[in-house]
Formats: C-alpha cells, structure tokens, sequence
C-alpha cells in the first residue's frame, strides 16, 4: 500500500527544535520531489520546504530560510524537516506530499501523494 506517514510533531517553546518525518511506504522518495506543507487554522496550506528527487535540490519558504532544514535519507526513504528557532507562526498541521516530477514545487495541487499530517504548536 502506497502511502507517507509524518511523525515528529508536538508542543514546543518558542526558540525550540522539532523534527518532523515522512516515511514513503510504495513509492521511492529519491524518484520523487517530497515537500513539507503547512496549514493552520482558517488559513491557506503553504509551502514549507521541498526537495527534488535526482539531485536533490532543495527549496525552502523565505518564511522558514535559516531555521529550517530539509533532508532526505535514501536507505531510509524518509525525508526529514528540523525545524528551528521556532516562533508561534509556526504553529500548523504539517503535510509531507510527493510527486514525480512536478513542475511547480510550491504549489500544493501538483501533488498527489499525502501523508496525514502531523501538529506542531509553538508556544509563546
């Protein structure tokens, strides 16, 4: 069965770190551009980190450049999030979301693969 599954999320202090993962499950995560978007409440769902599969280029939001770092391990097939100097911004349900080759990495239609999501609370 096909499917990514997060894990990593929680409540935190501002200033705080959190790793989030994405386990592929079906799919190889090296043949795929894999993304971390971020939803809060009433709110759009927005890109968050993505990198690609062949080579691995890497592309972050300029809301989360500097704290945040993305990374993948290919024996694993897991692609990781660390987040860092976390703010209360932050605080989202978070999706990891693959796709072959999509053109657009930011925008989240172009993907078809989803985890669950996981919830990540930063407190003030």
């Amino acid at each position: 069965q096909e499917q990514l599954v997060e894990s990593g999320g929680g409540l935190v202090q501002a200033g705080g770190s959190l790793r989030l993962s994405c386990a592929a499950y079906g799919r190889t995560l090296s043949l795929h551009t894999t993304a971390w978007f971020r939803q809060a409440p009433g709110k759009e769902r927005e890109f968050v980190a993505a990198i690609r599969g062949s080579y691995g280029i890497i592309y972050y939001a300029d809301s989360v450049k500097g704290r945040f770092t993305i990374s993948r391990d290919n024996a694993k097939n897991t692609v990781y999030l660390q987040m860092n100097s976390l703010k209360p911004e932050d605080t989202a349900d978070y999706y990891c979301a693959a796709a072959p080759r999509p053109l657009n990495y930011d925008d989240y239609r172009v993907y078809n693969y989803w985890g669950q999501g996981t919830q990540v609370t930063v407190s003030s």
